[in-house]
């Protein structure tokens, strides 16, 4: 089985709680990877996506470890849908 990670940055405006962590998360630039699984047995090449992972950055209160978290993808998209809706509500009016 072939196999291949897709890596992208996130960015949120705000703190977020990512499930299973017991803190906030602050606001910034966040690395994601995808790991993606060929389908085999069709006629074209497509990819499943089998996990997701962020990046955390190291901190005290983590006693300076980098962790990567699994995280469900439809979690974090709509983390990231929830962030962009309190920003531009909570932005004033561009002129």
């Amino acid at each position: 089985m072939f196999a291949r990670t897709k890596s992208r940055t996130v960015h949120f405006d705000e703190p977020f709680r990512v499930p299973d962590i017991d803190q906030m998360v602050p606001p910034g630039d966040y690395e994601v990877d995808e790991d993606e699984e060929l389908i085999e047995g069709i006629s074209w090449l497509a990819y499943r996506r089998v996990a997701t992972f962020i990046k955390l950055p190291a901190t005290i209160e983590n006693k300076f470890q980098m962790r990567l978290i699994a995280i469900d993808s439809e979690e974090l998209e709509r983390l990231i849908t929830a962030d962009r809706r309190k920003h531009a509500t909570s932005s004033p009016p561009k002129p």
